[in-house]
């Protein structure tokens, strides 16, 4: 939940969704839909597929177990390296050596006073020589702490990066566009396309373009003239 999105919006969606799938079983279980509807507000909707997805794979092939090995968390949808390594110090205080937004933050600022472009490459190898190797989840949380009280002292740190990458425009962007066809499909079911074309105000053309891309990612089935959510 917390990649590409603010903590302030994840805290209360990740309580309401630990609430409805307190575990991998009940995950894998729900309706397609019904763990959409609960994500509505996060955006990034693929991260929602890609969760019941790794929720059967652990279930199927782990006993319901998740697995504390970095190259079978990466073999998951959606997660990467850094997330890997995450869940490892953080679900079981493992030490492991990633970067993350705070994280980065930190390290620049430390090590890095007056430079720019710097790389995570530089940054991660200063990671591992000062890592609490005893109680690794804490030393996480303490550098992401303080990586969250220097964007409010330094928020140029981040420019620094040579990863830095502004967001773009979300204000009419086709992602805004993704989420509000998806938003509209989770309260109707079911619609033609000529009708969700005239209810979004898009041309026909462009709206086949987002739903063929939809379908693609799982979230929906176009049969002829109708739009069908995945269940």
């Amino acid at each position: 939940m917390l990649q590409q999105t603010q903590t302030n919006r994840v805290s209360e969606k990740f309580i309401e969704f630990i609430e409805e799938f307190p575990d991998f079983k009940s995950l894998m279980e729900a309706p397609l839909d019904k763990v959409l509807n609960i994500w509505q507000g996060l955006g990034y909707n693929k991260r929602a597929i890609a969760l019941k997805e790794i929720a059967t794979r652990i279930v199927r092939d782990y006993g319901g177990n998740l697995p504390e090995d970095i190259e079978t968390l990466q073999s998951f949808p959606q997660i990467g390296y850094n997330t890997a390594c995450s869940i490892l110090s953080f679900a079981f205080n493992l030490p492991t050596f990633f970067i993350e937004t705070n994280i980065r933050r930190v390290y620049i600022y430390f090590f890095f006073p007056g430079s720019s472009s710097v790389s995570d490459k530089e940054l991660l190898p200063i990671v591992k020589k000062t890592i609490d190797s005893e109680n690794p989840r804490e030393w996480y949380y303490a550098l992401m702490d303080y990586g969250v009280m220097l964007k409010k002292t330094h928020p140029e740190l981040n420019k620094r990066s040579s990863h830095y990458r502004k967001q773009s425009k979300f204000k009419g962007s086709t992602r805004e566009l993704r989420g509000k066809i998806l938003k509209y499909l989770l309260k109707n079911s079911q619609i033609a396309v000529s009708d969700l074309s005239q209810k979004m105000k898009l041309s026909i053309k462009k709206i086949y373009e987002i739903l063929k891309q939809l379908e693609k990612e799982g979230f929906l089935t176009i049969e002829g003239e109708n739009v069908i959510i995945t269940q």
